[in-house]
């Protein structure tokens, strides 16, 4: 069904439905129509943005396009949402782009803005927690949970799509983030990476020597907050296996850890990695290897941006 509502009222619906099926499932939607644009929407929100202080330029993917069970036609944004961007930030320098989207866009105009705020799908309390971060009442923390390539040409998946009626990963073991380091592909921005308005240092890293087989490690370094403004930060450990016998990632993801700290505190973090963290599997042998040798302890704040360095080494 269809109701109209008017501005300023608060209504309160019930819904009732039911449904007698064997396969597939059941689910409730709400829609609502799209919101009307002018035909010179385009030309009023660049006059507009010329003559602001601040000019917040909200753009992304809608759910049609984005969704299980199909393809997108390209990594670009739809419509004319690039040159509306690169318009708007013409005209007012002072421009931030918010993305809504849930995988990795193009963004042609990266450099002709100073801020972006990537905000995924966040649902209906998206517009306040919106509000919070661009005025300052919270200060962002997040981390990217995946790559954000600079072009679709870089992503592992473009040389084998569309395939012939199967996925081909390519790429092997290198997933994510793993591939773009092994090629030395410079991602727009990387795995991990997330701003803040504070400023974070890391300093004194500890690790034993070495360690035998079914040892766990800790791994020890000091965050200090260098900034004006309390915040959080996701210190990230990686890995990488330096004398493998079989081709490994100049890195890979092992531990992380959160913590607030309030200007000029700072704290001693520990991860500690199992045996486990060390291996890898063996196709031939079907069984998780820990080989002994030396390994690469990497601490940062994202897989391209890595502050401290250390070696530790498995015996036999």
């Amino acid at each position: 069904g269809a109701i109209n509502l008017e501005s300023g009222k608060t209504y309160r619906l019930r819904l009732e439905y039911s449904y007698q099926t064997e396969d597939g499932f059941a689910f409730l939607q709400l829609w609502h129509k799209p919101p009307y644009v002018p035909e010179d929407g385009h030309a009023r929100a660049v006059a507009a943005a010329a003559n602001s202080d601040l000019a917040i330029v909200i753009v992304g993917s809608p759910d049609a396009y984005e969704t299980e069970g199909l393809d997108r036609p390209s990594m670009r944004l739809t419509g004319h949402q690039d040159e509306l961007v690169a318009e708007v930030a013409q005209a007012n320098r002072n421009t931030v782009v918010v993305v809504n989207a849930g995988t990795p866009v193009e963004m042609p105009w990266v450099n002709q803005v100073p801020a972006i705020l990537w905000a995924y799908f966040p649902g209906q309390e998206g517009g306040n927690a919106l509000a919070d971060i661009l005025t300052g009442a919270v200060n962002p923390s997040g981390k990217l949970p995946l790559t954000l390539p600079a072009r679709i040409e870089d992503n592992p998946t473009f040389i084998n799509y569309p395939g012939d009626h199967s996925i081909l990963y390519g790429e092997d073991i290198f997933i994510g983030y793993r591939y773009y380091d092994a090629r030395k592909i410079e991602p727009l921005f990387p795995f991990g990476h997330g701003l803040s308005y504070t400023q974070f240092t890391y300093s004194e890293l500890s690790c034993p020597s070495s360690f035998q087989p079914g040892d766990a490690v800790e791994i020890s370094f000091t965050i200090r907050n260098d900034g004006d403004r309390s915040g959080s930060e996701v210190a990230q450990v990686y890995l990488h296996d330096v004398q493998s016998r079989v081709p490994r990632p100049p890195r890979e993801l092992k531990g992380f850890k959160r913590v607030f700290l309030d200007p000029g505190a700072e704290v001693r973090l520990t991860v500690k990695l199992d045996e486990r963290a060390f291996s890898f599997y063996d196709q031939d042998l079907h069984q998780w290897i820990a080989e002994p040798g030396y390994f690469e302890i990497q601490v940062g704040n994202s897989s391209r941006d890595i502050r401290l360095k250390g070696s530790i080494k498995l015996e036999a």
